[in-house]
């Protein structure tokens, strides 16, 4: 497919998350998170291109947070932001200094990050009157998400495309969860969108456990081409009365 066939598909598998799970309503300000990377600039076009024809009000606004790592490009986004036509906020934040004050060994680093950012960016969602914030996590990340819990934590969970932040103010969406990301990462490259790095240490650019779940599912596709779509329907076919936990069911 060329660029824009791409384009009107991930804006279609967007805009049916949107309605599925009543993600955008009347009056909205949303926060959205721009990392740099293909996901975010992804889910930003997506989400400006629906908002044209969009028969509600709703306001967005790019927001990214820069960890304090040497080396993170801010001015690449600015200056992309600006052409799409936004204005964008750049919050710098002390990140890796918290890092390797407090990280615990056996910890995931990227998952620690992770978490400091979402703070940073629920922090200024508030200071920008923001009720919502929207999160670039695809499809994959979605399935991905679910495997690591149930193999190493002992739980089964994944993401939800819509809940209430863990500030119990803004609420959180993911608008690209129907979105695989071989389709992402092929308009990004054809888009030309920019790609800039978290410029996080060398050693800690890659989270291990992801790339195995990501491996292990890459896989079991050549066997199962369905795969993938089987995983998001099992997180919305839940058959409680076939599981062990006793605050479902009593036994």
């Amino acid at each position: 497919m060329n660029e824009q066939k791409l384009f009107d598909k991930i804006k279609r598998l967007t805009g049916k998350a949107i309605g599925d799970f009543n993600l955008i309503e009347e009056n909205d300000r949303i926060l959205i998170a721009i990392s740099g990377g293909k996901d975010s600039w992804t889910m930003l076009h997506a989400l400006k291109e629906l908002q044209r024809r969009a028969p509600i009000h709703y306001e967005l606004i790019p927001v990214t947070i820069n960890p304090g790592f040497d080396g993170f490009d801010t001015a690449t986004i600015r200056h992309y932001l600006k052409e799409l036509g936004f204005e964008g906020h750049i919050e710098t934040t002390n990140g890796e200094e918290v890092i390797n004050a407090h990280l615990r060994p056996g910890s995931s680093y990227c998952a620690f990050c992770a978490r400091l950012r979402r703070g940073a960016l629920y922090t200024t969602a508030q200071q920008l009157g923001c009720n919502k914030v929207a999160l670039g996590h695809h499809l994959d990340d979605h399935i991905e998400t679910l495997l690591l819990n149930q193999f190493y934590s002992g739980t089964i969970s994944a993401m939800s495309p819509k809940l209430l932040a863990d500030n119990g103010e803004q609420t959180v969406i993911r608008p690209l969860v129907y979105v695989e990301e071989p389709l992402i990462a092929q308009w990004a490259t054809l888009r030309g969108t920019p790609r800039v790095d978290c410029s996080c240490p060398m050693l800690a650019r890659r989270d291990q456990k992801r790339q195995r779940m990501k491996r292990l599912v890459a896989q079991l596709q050549e066997e199962i081409p369905q795969i993938k779509n089987s995983l998001l329907n099992a997180m919305r076919n839940v058959q409680p009365r076939h599981l062990l936990d006793k605050n479902l069911k009593e036994f």
